[in-house]
């Protein structure tokens, strides 16, 4: 066994007691390939990269790999999971102090500690520049209520604040729970005192603080990131800090990290910095270490944590394998449909089939349906360790049905339909009588098909992305659509058209292979014809 990077002292002993322990840190990669191939497991931090070559050159020795911490963007996950390695991270122990990071710095900033020690270790006295604002009776959005976001809201309200949150995906019974009213998005940056971000860095939420969303704030705004650095423009943010918008910021994470020397963020007067100590406290480097090990130790004998970020391929069984990727395609459309801000509450699942149920187990098929729907919107990995767990955390329920259907036997499964409740969508078209999103799809020559959207048949591969339009039914369409995005070299590689009845509504869906920019979508849906459109990113 291997650590590449410090572990806390209480995490060794833990696996000193079961294995050999080699502590070696700053390790050059041609230095870590020399020692993979001696080891059954490797303990990094988020400095360590471990790449495809590192798994390569473990020639099959590795067999787990630890990451000390919640991220796990210095991981391949997709070459340890084809070369058989388990990676295993610690999500849990850091979480509190993270949010205690966020309230320390929201109070330091609100009565200028940083500031005002900087000004007398210089040796002035300046208690007139120095005057804070009171936190009691303010308001507080924050942004995502997910564990670290709640942890917030519970603190911020035992310091007298109002607190309001916004996550388009959490269950508005766990905020109700804790006292936090659930808004939109625009309800809560437009008024609230502070704002606090605790949401995963997607393409969504990239930048999601920008001229535009500054320019909807209160004037004299305040500030806080403990999450991810993109989540917010800088630029725009030195831009509201010099025009007043934002009166201070309070920040711990960065898009570069360390910042470039000359950061006009960093040196602003009114913002507070921290370099990126969310979890450092000494309890929580330890909890990490204590955690990491026993997942660790856990993963050597065999037993699988449910911690594990990834499932090794050699659990899926090869017969399932291309509806196991059309399970996670057909959960990430579905989400995608969804208008964020009802909250995912209850998933059905209806897979028809010849089999008998004892001889087809959709355990596979439905964490790959609970990995489609949570991994675009939050930070969880999703594998079929761990999937259960994931959705019960979430507060998702999902029921599964059998529909026994006369096919061929060597077919394990006719078709899978997904069905999302009571939720809203941005695309009406996919939305049932029953108010239930429903998307439905087959494998054909072994490649995942989406079948069925709302009350519509359609036909086309999952592979690339999907835009779907719903139409009024008129000859030339398919030139309209095909003419813009050929104009921006999107190419198309599948096209079908769905209708309910002749010339009344139609579905069109097109596979597209790069992912058409805002102008081009823009383009598509001023179309007269076209009455709805959305892209779904598979």
């Amino acid at each position: 066994m291997h650590g590449a990077e410090k572990l806390g002292e209480a995490g060794l002993a833990l696996l000193r007691e079961h294995e050999n322990v080699d502590c070696s840190y700053q390790l050059s990669p041609k230095e870590l390939y020399v020692k993979i191939p001696l080891c059954d497991a490797l303990i990094v931090r988020s400095g360590t990269k471990v790449m495809r070559e590192v798994f390569e050159a473990a020639q099959g020795r590795l067999g787990v790999v630890g990451q000390a911490g919640v991220g796990i963007d210095n991981v391949d996950l997709q070459a340890a999971t084809e070369l058989g390695c388990l990676i295993v991270n610690a999500p849990t122990a850091n979480t509190v102090a993270a949010a205690k990071h966020g309230i320390a710095i929201l109070a330091a900033m609100a009565r200028n500690v940083a500031q005002a020690d900087a000004s007398m270790k210089a040796g002035k006295w300046q208690r007139n520049k120095y005057v804070g604002v009171s936190l009691v009776g303010k308001t507080l959005a924050v942004m995502g209520f997910g564990k670290i976001g709640s942890e917030v809201a519970r603190r911020a309200k035992g310091l007298g604040m109002h607190v309001i949150a916004h996550d388009p995906y959490a269950p508005a019974d766990r905020a109700r729970a804790a006292g936090v009213e659930l808004v939109s998005f625009d309800e809560a940056i437009s008024t609230s005192d502070f704002i606090s971000l605790h949401m995963p860095l997607t393409p969504n939420t990239s930048k999601i603080l920008n001229d535009k969303t500054f320019a909807k704030m209160k004037k004299g705004v305040r500030i806080i990131n403990v999450a991810r650095g993109g989540v917010i423009d800088e630029d725009a943010l030195v831009r509201a800090l010099d025009n007043g918008t934002v009166a201070q910021a309070a920040l711990d994470v960065f898009t570069e990290e360390p910042p470039p020397k000359d950061s006009k963020l960093v040196k602003h007067e009114n913002v507070t910095v921290t370099p990126h100590l969310g979890a450092s406290t000494v309890e929580a480097q330890e909890g990490v270490a204590i955690e990491i090990a026993e997942a660790v130790v856990g993963a050597l004998k065999g037993e699988l944590a449910a911690t594990a970020v990834n499932a090794p391929i050699a659990l899926v069984l090869s017969e399932l394998s291309p509806y196991v990727v059309l399970a996670e395609k057909l959960g990430r459309l579905a989400v995608q449909l969804v208008a964020g801000g009802s909250g995912i509450r209850r998933v059905k699942v209806v897979y028809t089939s010849i089999r008998d149920p004892e001889d087809l187990d959709t355990r596979i098929l439905r964490a790959m349906i609970t990995k489609g729907i949570v991994e675009p919107i939050s930070n969880v990995f999703v594998n079929l360790v761990n999937a259960d767990y994931t959705a019960k955390q979430r507060g998702l329920r999902i029921s599964e049905e059998r529909v026994f259907n006369d096919g061929s036997p060597e077919v394990p499964l006719d078709s899978i339909q997904v069905c999302l409740s009571n939720v809203e969508s941005k695309f009406a078209s996919a939305i049932l009588d029953s108010g239930d999103i429903r998307v439905e799809g087959r494998v054909k020559d072994g490649i995942p098909h989406l079948t069925i959207v709302g009350s519509f048949s359609v036909d086309v591969s999952l592979e690339g992305n999907i835009i779907l339009c719903r139409q009024v039914d008129q000859p030339g369409m398919i030139g309209q659509v095909g003419n813009i995005l050929g104009e921006k070299n999107v190419n198309i590689s599948f096209m079908s058209v769905g209708r309910t009845a002749r010339t009344k509504q139609a579905i069109m869906a097109i596979g597209v292979d790069e992912e058409p920019n805002k102008e081009t979508l823009r383009k598509i849906g001023k179309i007269p014809a076209i009455e709805e459109f959305v892209f779904l990113k598979l």
